[in-house]
């Protein structure tokens, strides 16, 4: 990993070129103190600040990301290879859901009351405390917003230590805070490895932490807060399955699928990874899909018309390679692509096999790039029973022109989301977390407010 220029920096790599961008000087364990101590000071005060007055500050921190989109969304291309248009399009989402929880918040929170022998008895939510946020590169404000946001809205307050290859975006989400008018300590961003950031999981002002991240990190995170007996909310990988039943609209399917690969230069935990058609359409499906993937204007990601950026790092691309190749040597078809391509920055090319069976790579581990999976079910039944041979239980996408018989096949998937019709995304609305190997816990709406508080019982004679 492309992580630091030395033992006391970090440098950002623009993937692109895979040219240097800038060196960040690290935190030292005394500044990593001195902020932990700030923001546990700044947490007596900030639980006692008034919802309303919340909600204000999250409106200005909305309007703050809104003001300054060309820029954040600069920032994350150059940084981590996103293309321009996804990158704008991911402030805007950021915007959104700190107007959702400043709009929804208070209600969210509201006591709850229940009838029971006392005079008065009800449920209260309070914030627990510091919640260290541990976070990813490849949605690098979204993944962190979608947490910040109601965790803040809630009383707590936010300390984040963020993926070593986007230092930039780091000090840029502290930045966004500090400027909506957040008390100092409310959002600090550490700039730390992974190493300090285990050790921190432990630290007695640390309150209770979220990952988003791969099955090794949550596994890491998940036993260090296990053994401090800290509430933990882990996000981790995906292998999602995109069902193609024989009624489906091929041409609505096909034309998501693409997206549902590519997005984000197929570097997304919830990115359609596991297409399996059954086989009356498999064929129809393959020429299609392959088609339109050998058709992707693949480039530099800060042009419009790019619609394939880099992955974000050089071993990525070692890493994919190795899941085709070792897919191919397997059995698996190629049929378009297969190959990391010629040139400055870290490409891949916009990859399908077909053929792909049950203990290949690209079937068992997440594939994180432009490289599609192709099975063949041999009937509805099949498909869902291929659909849940996953020890990832994410997201996941059914195609079928019987809407009600997608809904009853939905119950059976599983996963976190099961979208008929549609792209897995996540929504500020809507609930979003995994099952299995893919974590536990929920981000979003109200059930990701209420991940990090107090579910209190109060009982009045």
């Amino acid at each position: 990993m492309m992580q630091s220029a030395s033992a006391s920096s970090l440098q950002s790599v623009n993937p692109t070129t895979g040219a240097a961008i800038a060196t960040y000087p690290a935190h030292t364990a005394q500044d990593v103190e001195s902020r932990l101590a700030r923001a546990a000071t700044t947490f007596a005060s900030w639980c006692e600040t008034p919802l309303p007055a919340r909600a204000e500050r999250l409106r200005a921190a909305a309007a703050h990301l809104r003001a300054r989109r060309d820029r954040y969304a600069r920032l994350m291309t150059d940084e981590m290879g996103k293309p321009i248009a996804q990158a704008e399009a991911e402030v805007d989402k950021c915007a959104w859901v700190c107007d959702h929880y400043a709009e929804h918040g208070e209600e969210f929170l509201a006591p709850e009351m229940v009838a029971t022998d006392a005079a008065r008895s009800y449920v209260r939510f309070d914030p627990l405390g510091v919640v260290l946020a541990i976070m990813p590169w490849n949605f690098p404000f979204w993944q962190v917003m979608r947490f910040a946001a109601p965790a803040l809205m809630a009383g707590n307050v936010a300390l984040l230590k963020h993926a070593s290859n986007v230092p930039g975006c780091a000090l840029a989400l502290e930045e966004v805070f500090t400027a909506a008018g957040f008390p100092p300590g409310a959002f600090s961003t550490l700039l730390i490895g992974g190493a300090a950031a285990e050790a921190l999981v432990r630290h007695p002002a640390v309150a209770a932490v979220t990952l988003t991240g791969s099955e090794t990190a949550g596994i890491a995170v998940g036993t260090a807060a296990g053994s401090e007996l800290k509430k933990v909310v882990l996000e981790l990988g995906g292998s999602d399955p995109f069902v193609v039943l024989a009624d489906a609209d091929l041409d609505a399917c096909v034309d998501t699928a693409v997206i549902a690969r590519i997005i984000n230069n197929g570097q997304s935990c919830i990115a359609a990874k596991r297409f399996i058609a059954v086989a009356e359409v498999v064929a129809d499906f393959e020429s299609r899909f392959a088609a339109r993937l050998r058709a992707l204007a693949v480039g530099d990601p800060r042009d419009r018309a790019t619609k394939l950026g880099p992955l974000a790092r050089p071993d990525l691309v070692t890493d994919l390679h190795r899941q085709v190749t070792a897919s191919i040597a397997a059995g698996a078809r190629l049929v378009t692509g297969g190959h990391p391509l010629p040139g400055p920055g870290f490409f891949y090319a916009p990859t399908l096999l077909a053929d792909v069976h049950p203990g290949m790579p690209v079937f068992n581990e997440e594939t994180f790039g432009p490289a599609a999976a192709l099975i063949r079910a041999e009937d509805e039944e099949h498909a869902i029973e291929l659909a849940n041979l996953s020890r990832f239980g994410l997201g996941a996408s059914l195609w079928t022109r019987d809407v009600a018989r997608g809904e009853i096949l939905a119950r059976r998937i599983e996963a976190g989301a099961v979208f008929v019709n549609g792209m897995v995304k996540s929504d500020p609305r809507l609930p979003f977390g995994g099952v299995k190997r893919s974590g536990h816990g929920r981000e979003l709406a109200r059930f990701g407010l209420r991940e990090f508080v107090n579910v209190k019982s109060v009982w009045v004679a």
